[in-house]
């Protein structure tokens, strides 16, 4: 069985759809950790809630990234951890982190990148009229949301509701994220 960890820093939607279909053996893998860089985060309760290990952190704690990311690290490499997936995990991944799991970190963006690379992807296509938007899966590289494309879908949105993009948004990258993990561990 193939383990994965899934990092982020806010509600932790995306992690829970990964590790519960993973829990039901949608995906022939396991979840072995969490990692987040915000102690109040929800998704840390829905770790804890799930079994899930986490590493929990502030980087404010450490002198500089690469301090947390060699602890991470460590922890990636003791549960022996195959597949990183960045679910709203609100950092760049630095040369540390990358250079230990270069060709194995994905991340899911609610744009058609390349598109609205960046933060504020929604409210940048929104704010530039765009009526097609999109969420995009890339493996992580050395630029921001610039790695080679694994998987995008598109869908049409007339409003002008950040808050409305990112709920369909999320409702596609749920079922885009489990699809394309299991892809990529065939």
């Amino acid at each position: 069985m193939h383990r994965i960890a899934v990092f982020a820093s806010g509600t932790g939607s995306n992690f829970e759809a990964i590790a519960t279909a993973c829990q039901r053996g949608e995906i022939d893998a396991q979840v072995v950790l969490m990692v987040c860089d915000k102690p109040q985060a929800e998704v840390v309760a829905k770790a804890e809630r799930l079994g899930i290990e986490s590493f929990v952190f502030s980087p404010k704690d450490y002198a500089s990234k690469a301090d947390f990311e060699t602890e991470i690290v460590s922890l990636l490499d003791k549960a022996q951890v195959e597949l990183i997936c960045l679910a709203g995990y609100m950092r760049i991944v630095g040369d540390t982190l990358l250079s230990a799991y270069e060709g194995r970190i994905i991340n899911i963006h609610p744009s058609l990148l390349p598109a609205f690379a960046g933060a504020r992807a929604v409210e940048q296509a929104l704010e530039y009229g765009v009526k097609v938007f999109g969420i995009t899966i890339h493996w992580v590289d050395h630029t921001l949301d610039g790695g080679k494309i694994i998987a995008q879908r598109a869908f049409e949105y007339y409003g002008d509701s950040a808050e409305e993009i990112h709920r369909i948004g999320q409702q596609i990258e749920h079922k885009m994220y489990v699809e394309t993990i299991k892809k990529i561990l065939k």
